[in-house]
This record gives C-alpha cells, sequence and structure tokens, in this order.
C-alpha cells in the first residue's frame, strides 16, 4: 500500500477510526527537508503495510489539519493510535529514527 493524501474530507474515516496505528507526514512541496524523507516515509509504508497505516497532508492545501495539530514546522511525522496523538518529531531523521516513532506502537 502506498502512502494515503490525506485532507479534511477523509481524516476522519482514515485516522481518527482506524484500527491500526497512522504515521502522518506534515510536509509541503517546497520544503527541502520533506523531499529528503519522503523516500523514506514511502518505503516504510510499503515495509508495514497492514500493520501501519501511512499517510501524508500537505500543509499548504489543509492548513486546518496543521493548525489542528499545532504544526509549526515541517517535516513533522505523528503518530495517531486510537484517536490519539501518541508520538511526534519535528525535523527530517533516518528510516531507523522514524521506525521509532511507531515500533511500540504495532
Amino acid at each position: 500500500m502506498s502512502e494515503l493524501t490525506l485532507t479534511n474530507d477523509n481524516f476522519e474515516s482514515e485516522v481518527i477510526q482506524s484500527n491500526i496505528p497512522v504515521l502522518i507526514d506534515f510536509w509541503a512541496e517546497w520544503c527541502m527537508p520533506c523531499r529528503t524523507i519522503s523516500p523514506l516515509v514511502e518505503e516504510i509504508a510499503k515495509d508495514y503495510e497492514g500493520k501501519l497505516k501511512v499517510g501524508k497532508i500537505n500543509v499548504d492545501e489543509n492548513p486546518e489539519l496543521a493548525g489542528r495539530f499545532n504544526i509549526i514546522s515541517i517535516p513533522t511525522l505523528m503518530v495517531v493510535k486510537g484517536g490519539e496523538v501518541v508520538n511526534q518529531q519535528a525535523g527530517a531523521g533516518s528510516k531507523a529514527a522514524i521506525e521509532a516513532l511507531f515500533k511500540d506502537q504495532l
């Protein structure tokens, strides 16, 4: 499964009501660190298919969602489980650092 594009329209059903943890990548097209981690996030989506849902929120197209979670720096990675934010990291990181955000939630 590839990454989901998350918007106001599908956030509730894809994230809040998800029965598995969700890794959310808050990003923007112009953000170079976002582009740097994008292939890692894509790999994680494939590696953890069925165990972890991976979605991307473009902060320029969905400012309401960025505001809802007080996103002030991108990239920000957030893990949501059971409708609650359980972990969060701002800035680019290695694949291992990203996996450390959600591994204990699987």
